[in-house]
Protein backbone atom coordinates (compact mmCIF):
# COMPACT_ATOMS: atom_id res chain seq x y z
CA UNK A 1 0.00 0.00 0.00
CA UNK A 2 2.47 2.89 1.17
CA UNK A 3 5.83 1.72 0.12
CA UNK A 4 7.98 4.69 2.08
CA UNK A 5 6.71 2.38 5.60
CA UNK A 6 9.23 0.42 6.13
CA UNK A 7 9.54 -2.85 8.37
CA UNK A 8 9.04 -2.58 12.05
CA UNK A 9 10.04 -5.68 13.19
CA UNK A 10 13.17 -7.99 13.44
CA UNK A 11 15.47 -8.79 11.44
CA UNK A 12 14.41 -6.40 9.10
CA UNK A 13 15.29 -4.31 11.91
CA UNK A 14 18.54 -5.06 14.20
CA UNK A 15 17.12 -3.33 17.31
CA UNK A 16 13.47 -3.03 18.33
CA UNK A 17 11.54 -0.33 16.86
CA UNK A 18 11.85 3.34 18.77
CA UNK A 19 8.30 4.89 19.15
CA UNK A 20 9.46 7.56 16.43
CA UNK A 21 9.79 4.78 14.15
CA UNK A 22 6.44 3.52 15.23
CA UNK A 23 4.63 6.93 15.21
CA UNK A 24 5.85 7.84 11.76
CA UNK A 25 4.85 4.41 10.17
CA UNK A 26 1.41 5.40 11.77
CA UNK A 27 1.25 8.78 9.90
CA UNK A 28 2.42 7.41 6.81
CA UNK A 29 -0.63 4.95 7.04
CA UNK A 30 -2.90 7.82 8.01
CA UNK A 31 -1.46 10.28 5.24
CA UNK A 32 -2.19 7.65 2.15
CA UNK A 33 -5.63 6.31 3.42
CA UNK A 34 -7.10 9.93 4.61
CA UNK A 35 -5.80 11.66 1.20
CA UNK A 36 -4.20 14.04 3.16
CA UNK A 37 -0.49 14.97 4.03
CA UNK A 38 -1.86 17.69 6.50
CA UNK A 39 -5.20 17.94 7.73
CA UNK A 40 -6.91 21.43 7.33
CA UNK A 41 -7.56 22.63 11.26
CA UNK A 42 -11.18 20.76 11.30
CA UNK A 43 -9.59 17.64 10.92
CA UNK A 44 -6.20 18.05 12.80
CA UNK A 45 -8.06 16.45 15.90
CA UNK A 46 -9.03 12.86 14.19
CA UNK A 47 -6.21 12.73 12.22
CA UNK A 48 -4.07 12.78 14.97
CA UNK A 49 -6.67 10.53 17.10
CA UNK A 50 -6.16 7.92 14.06
CA UNK A 51 -2.16 8.52 14.09
CA UNK A 52 -2.50 7.50 17.91
CA UNK A 53 -4.63 4.48 18.05
CA UNK A 54 -2.70 2.94 15.30
CA UNK A 55 0.92 3.72 16.87
CA UNK A 56 -0.97 1.71 19.75
CA UNK A 57 -2.24 -1.12 17.67
CA UNK A 58 1.48 -1.11 15.80
CA UNK A 59 2.80 -1.25 19.34
CA UNK A 60 0.54 -4.72 20.23
CA UNK A 61 1.11 -5.97 17.28
CA UNK A 62 5.00 -5.92 17.44
CA UNK A 63 4.90 -7.01 21.30
CA UNK A 64 2.82 -10.04 20.44
CA UNK A 65 4.86 -11.65 17.07
CA UNK A 66 6.61 -14.45 17.58
CA UNK A 67 9.84 -13.92 15.05
CA UNK A 68 11.19 -17.18 13.90
CA UNK A 69 9.72 -19.09 16.73
CA UNK A 70 11.09 -16.49 19.32
CA UNK A 71 8.40 -13.94 21.04
CA UNK A 72 8.96 -10.51 19.97
CA UNK A 73 11.12 -8.56 22.36
CA UNK A 74 9.22 -5.40 22.96
CA UNK A 75 6.93 -5.26 25.91
CA UNK A 76 3.22 -3.69 25.50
Amino acid sequence: MCRSIKTLRPPALPEEATEEEIRAAALQFVRKVSGFRAPAAHNQEVFDHAVDVIAQATEELLAGLEVRGQAARRAG
